[in-house]
């Protein structure tokens, strides 16, 4: 059975380690979206929007993670990792089942602003 404290080392890759997000304003219109189209056509971002808003997401694992996953600056990391509670976390499920919307591409997004947009330039 996992707790808190060992939560972490159950987990494989280190998932919240992986990636990081950055909340951005509601976009509502076009050019709001098209400036998304361009941001998800760079590799590794993302955008989903979930009950707290809309946000970017960027694949990129943290540097500071030896081969096994284990952090190597622990007694040093940032307050954001101190502050970080697991007590429901990507190994109880995967973030990705709390989007409301997930664009993983352009293409992705582009088909949701076709629908969204009756004239889409």
């Amino acid at each position: 059975m996992s707790t808190n404290s060992n939560k972490c080392r159950q987990c494989p890759n280190r998932k919240c380690c992986q990636y990081v997000t950055q909340q951005i304003d509601t976009p509502r219109k076009k050019i709001d979206f098209q400036a998304l189209l361009w941001q998800v056509s760079h590799e590794q971002v993302e955008v989903y929007k979930d009950s707290d808003g809309w946000f970017l997401l960027f694949i990129s694992p943290c540097t500071h993670l030896d081969e096994r996953g284990h952090c190597q600056i622990y007694t040093q990391r940032p307050a954001v990792c101190q502050d970080y509670d697991n007590d429901y976390c990507e190994l109880d499920a995967p973030a990705e089942e709390g989007f409301d919307l997930y664009f993983q591409n352009y293409q992705q997004l582009l088909a949701y602003c076709q629908k969204r947009f009756k004239k889409w330039p």
